[in-house]
């Protein structure tokens, strides 16, 4: 086989949290992780955090002038980070552009994320890789989640079976069972931080529960709990994949702040257990990434119920606030070379499938 060449590519990601743009340099052939470069978070405002909040559910036709928005911030991200790291475009291969998901509905064929690639080509003068999950949910996939070859990619020389487990607005998990593709599984969880923080912006007027301190100062609403956790969607085998808004929060209507924040705490981490179900074999340790590893209510009620190590990214040296924009300057590579950016045992597709589309610059 001829060795692929090393690029460096940027990635960009908008998550299903709203809370900002994460932006991330890295170097690879599309397999191994030669190394991870510098990165940037850069937060959103409370007023565009509330318009892009009102794009979900809407199509891309209601949203252009968001995405054009959008688009323009994704740059002045790219700008800011090359000034932080001292780059320039010539420095940059590629990069992989996520944009927003306003709108996830796979049995329906629908994934819908807003951004303008080729705006973001002409603004950068670099090529862009954008729109990973379309060919996914074309084929039959989920079109989520698809961090998990790149998680697979950077546990290749940790102990095996391992979870990483992802808790954005919505929670997933990689399974990794060894360095094999079909070793590899992985899916939504249930809610992450999304009702959290919807819940918290409602009633206390902060955008999350910093540390978890209101959920840890409130009493669990047992049986609106059990009422959530009785969603067909937890016993459904996996692969599967949610939209941010498959699990409402006006179940915890009625109850005080913190004790609504508790209660939708709980359903987070109750999810995550549950996960466990469809695993072949119970994971050694669980490396956790996104916004929830920094929830502490989280992650010591976790380590509780799982009964094994239960630790944040940051344990192997990884980055969590950076670790899905690595991920699609990851997959930018990897649809360059036309290799897999989604498997069977991932999003579901038939066979594992390349995907992605190229804006020149």
């Amino acid at each position: 086989m001829t060795e692929r060449r090393i690029l460096t590519a940027l990635g960009l990601m908008s998550g299903t949290s709203l809370d900002g743009i994460d932006a991330a340099i890295i170097e690879s052939d599309g397999e191994t992780v030669k190394s991870t470069g510098a990165g940037i978070s850069i937060p959103y405002d409370p007023d565009f955090r509330a318009a892009l909040r009102g794009c979900l559910g809407k199509g891309q036709d209601e949203t252009a002038d968001m995405a054009r928005e959008l688009t323009l911030r994704h740059g002045d991200a790219v700008q800011q980070l090359w000034d932080q790291a001292g780059l320039k475009a010539a420095d940059i291969d590629i990069i992989g552009f996520h944009g927003h998901t306003i709108s996830h509905r796979p049995h329906e064929g629908v994934s819908v994320q807003i951004g303008d690639a080729a705006l973001l080509a002409e603004l950068t003068g670099i090529d862009v890789v954008a729109d990973f999950r379309s060919a996914d949910v074309a084929a039959g996939g989920e079109g989520a989640p698809f961090a998990p070859l790149y998680h697979q990619a950077l546990a290749h020389d940790l102990e095996t079976p391992l979870a990483v487990l992802n808790i954005g607005g919505v929670g997933n998990v990689s399974y990794i069972g060894g360095v094999l593709e079909a070793q590899l599984l992985a899916f939504d969880t249930g809610p992450g931080n999304a009702l959290i923080d919807d819940w918290t912006a409602a009633t206390i007027g902060r955008p999350m529960d910093e540390g978890g301190h209101l959920a840890r100062g409130g009493s669990i609403d047992g049986a609106r709990l059990a009422a959530a956790l009785d969603n067909p969607y937890f016993e459904r085998p996996p692969p599967k994949s949610l939209d941010r808004d498959d699990f409402g929060g006006a179940f915890a209507e009625g109850l005080s702040a913190a004790d609504g924040a508790a209660t939708l705490t709980t359903l987070t981490i109750a999810a995550i257990a549950k996960s466990r179900d469809h695993f072949p074999a119970p994971p050694l340790r669980w490396l956790v990434t996104g916004g929830g590893r920094k929830n502490m209510t989280i992650m010591s009620v976790l380590a509780e119920i799982l009964e094994v190590p239960v630790d944040p990214v940051e344990a192997m040296g990884w980055d969590g606030d950076l670790l899905e924009a690595q991920a699609f300057a990851y997959l930018a590579i990897r649809s360059l070379n036309g290799m897999a950016l989604s498997l069977p045992t991932t999003t579901g597709v038939p066979e594992a499938l390349s995907g992605g589309v190229l804006h020149r610059a």
